[in-house]
């Protein structure tokens, strides 16, 4: 994310070489490990470290604190869902609407379920954060790419882009959490998949789409 972190959540280092940037993946994903085995009470960065297989000398190099580490942790994520999303609305670029919609919903539908327990842990971390700029800077991404996925379907006629994307997403991405946090079943998850993209190709076409 292209956004400077709160001073007291700065990493100390970013890696800028091959083997840093693997070592750093490491303490990610042992991070997560530790964070669905014992949630964020029980994360330390010394557990980190051995579940990643790094010296607590190490992990100070890179993040002096665990809020500074989760705060990282979540950057790398929102960051990586915000350009897998912009792929996906680059691909439907002058389609119809209703492959569009299909598109956004099924690839944040799958982006927030194919690794569940990892978004459950990602979401009690952030309970703490200060990552309201995070969240502003994934949600301007999210924004532009799809007001400029919707203005090259070949019919439509939006008379407020920005309103009707901001609406749209506003639907996808709640009710995805509600479905998620309701931990509902997977036969009952596909049902309201399927109504939410109905629901919303029927607002699209309300608006002009």
């Amino acid at each position: 994310m292209d956004i400077t972190a709160p001073r007291h959540l700065k990493a100390r280092k970013r890696p800028r070489q091959a083997r840093s940037a693997s070592t750093v993946d490491a303490i990610f994903e042992a991070t997560i490990q530790v964070l669905i085995s014992g949630g964020t009470q029980r994360l330390t960065t010394t557990r980190v470290a051995e579940r990643a297989g790094v010296s607590v000398g190490t992990m100070y190099q890179y993040f002096p604190h665990k809020q500074a580490l989760l705060y990282a942790l979540n950057e790398r994520y929102l960051d990586l869902l915000a350009e897998r999303m912009e792929n996906v609305c680059r691909s439907q670029h002058g389609k119809t609407s209703r492959e569009m919609i299909e598109a956004l919903v099924n690839a944040y539908w799958e982006a927030k379920t194919e690794r569940s327990d990892v978004t459950r842990a990602l979401y009690s971390s952030a309970v703490e954060l200060d990552n309201e700029a995070l969240i502003d800077a994934f949600a301007k991404r999210m924004d532009a790419a799809t007001q400029e996925m919707l203005r090259s379907a070949p019919s439509a006629q939006y008379k407020d882009i920005q309103l009707i994307e901001i609406t749209l997403l506003s639907v996808i991405f709640g009710t995805v959490r509600n479905v998620f946090e309701r931990n509902l079943p997977v036969k009952e998850q596909a049902a309201i998949r399927e109504q939410l993209i109905a629901m919303c190709l029927s607002y699209l076409q309300s608006c002009g789409g």
